[in-house]
């Protein structure tokens, strides 16, 4: 997970004190953490006072809890995605490498079945009948290939629209 720290140096205090953490009489800022998810929505804040210390295993457990909460509630939700569909991917290939991304990126993979043809003959032969090619990776829905990683890419990203 990636993300972005903040420093409320100039102008002082403004950021602090719209999460109500600036110590206004004092002329600082509270030690506190926020996690702000990326529609503006503060996911979690804590604070331990000016003079005290993060615990970086509650902070862990935290980031981690944010992250199951948006991974469940996902971004996005397939849009006739058969059950049957599968995408065939080979070891130590960077295309292959790039369709896996895309999976994961738009929260598919739990939705299609990967199958490895340089650890798999049998796959690699399903592969060779379906496509007439044992060409890699390749993403079967509905008994079409699509071959290429950039097309897989488009063929899953229009399969997939924004949750309300």
């Amino acid at each position: 997970m990636s993300f972005p720290l903040l420093a409320d140096f100039h102008p002082k205090g403004q950021m602090a004190s719209q999460y109500g953490y600036y110590l206004a009489d004092k002329g600082i800022t509270d030690r506190a953490t926020v996690i702000v998810d990326k529609q503006g929505i503060v996911r979690y804040s804590a604070s331990v006072g000016p003079d005290g210390e993060r615990d970086i295993g509650e902070l862990v457990a935290a980031s981690e809890g944010v992250q199951r909460e948006q991974a469940s509630s996902a971004a996005v939700a397939a849009v006739g995605l058969p059950s049957q569909t599968t995408l065939y991917v080979r070891s130590r290939c960077g295309h292959s490498q790039r369709a896996l991304l895309a999976l994961e990126n738009l929260h598919l993979r739990d939705g299609v079945t990967v199958s490895n043809v340089s650890e798999d003959a049998e796959a690699e032969a399903r592969l060779q009948q379906l496509g007439g090619k044992a060409q890699a990776p390749c993403l079967v829905v509905d008994g079409s290939p699509v071959y290429e990683a950039v097309e897989i890419t488009r063929a899953l990203a229009e399969r997939v629209r924004p949750l309300p």
